[in-house]
């Protein structure tokens, strides 16, 4: 009687963690595993550890301050809109200190107290000062070094509202070396102003609410910077009834100080 073939016994399958220099060491499938295992976690962390060292090596990144991301100063607020304009031929005759070296004075620049405009436009003066350090009437770091770079000497500022109570608007006037000073303040004002502004005038009963819409411009006339502020007393937006150049060129009516000393140099012929 035939014996049945006896059956092959079937191999076990090659582990896909055995390594010859390991079963050659005599250590079984199993164990290499985990021998791996451990030798991958121990190379991840000492991959980790170089990092922070490398890392550490490098120092701390401190990302640069933006300018309109500047931190406003206390009871401080700055203009929605900005536009300058360079100075006039007109006032080459006060280009420099050197020839027009008289301090301003309180009285000359807002010794009248009433400002007229078109369409009845009437301001009214609310409060004024003039300073002889011109930190005390600006803020910003930046704008403060090119006032200090500019020879800033006096900042001259007005507080007017209308006589119906619904406009408000400063008017600043800045004491600096020369025109060029004051032609390249008023050009980085353009985006300077989103980091620095002019003081509201304290001490006067009004002032223009806080975070409302506000817009200004500056103006070099001769070694002069003139800084119009205005806004709407309820501090919103404008609408089509309000006339915001009216109120500006009203305001800037404080600069007949700078052309009254452009005449004192020249003469009325001028």
């Amino acid at each position: 009687m035939n014996r049945p073939a006896p059956r092959k016994r079937r191999r076990t399958p090659r582990s896909d963690w055995q390594f010859p220099i390991l079963t050659h060491l005599g250590i079984q499938p199993q164990r290499q595993k985990l021998l791996v295992i451990i030798a991958s976690v121990a190379g991840v962390l000492a991959m980790a550890a170089g990092l922070v060292t490398v890392v550490a090596s490098l120092g701390e990144y401190a990302p640069e301050r933006q300018a309109s991301a500047a931190v406003l100063a206390l009871d401080s607020d700055l203009p929605v809109e900005f536009h300058a304009w360079s100075s006039p031929k007109l006032f080459a005759p006060v280009g420099t200190r050197a020839k027009d070296a008289k301090p301003l004075t309180k009285e000359e620049v807002f010794g009248q107290r009433t400002l007229t405009g078109e369409k009845k436009l009437t301001l009214k003066l609310a409060g004024s000062r003039v300073d002889n350090d011109c930190a005390a009437a600006m803020w910003g770091e930046e704008l403060l070094d090119q006032l200090g770079d500019a020879g800033c000497s006096q900042a001259a500022r007005g507080l007017y509202v209308s006589s119906d109570g619904r406009y408000l608007g400063q008017y600043t006037l800045l004491n600096l070396r020369d025109g060029e000073a004051a032609t390249e303040l008023v050009d980085s004002l353009k985006t300077l102003y989103r980091g620095g502004w002019a003081k509201l005038l304290d001490g006067a009963k009004v002032s223009f609410p806080q975070g409302g819409h506000t817009e200004a411009g500056g103006y070099a006339l001769g070694h002069y910077v003139g800084l119009v502020w205005i806004g709407r007393a309820d501090g919103r937006e404008p609408n089509p009834k309000d006339d915001f150049v009216s109120l500006t060129l009203a305001l800037r009516g404080a600069e007949k100080a700078v052309y009254r000393r452009v005449v004192a140099i020249t003469g009325p012929a001028s």
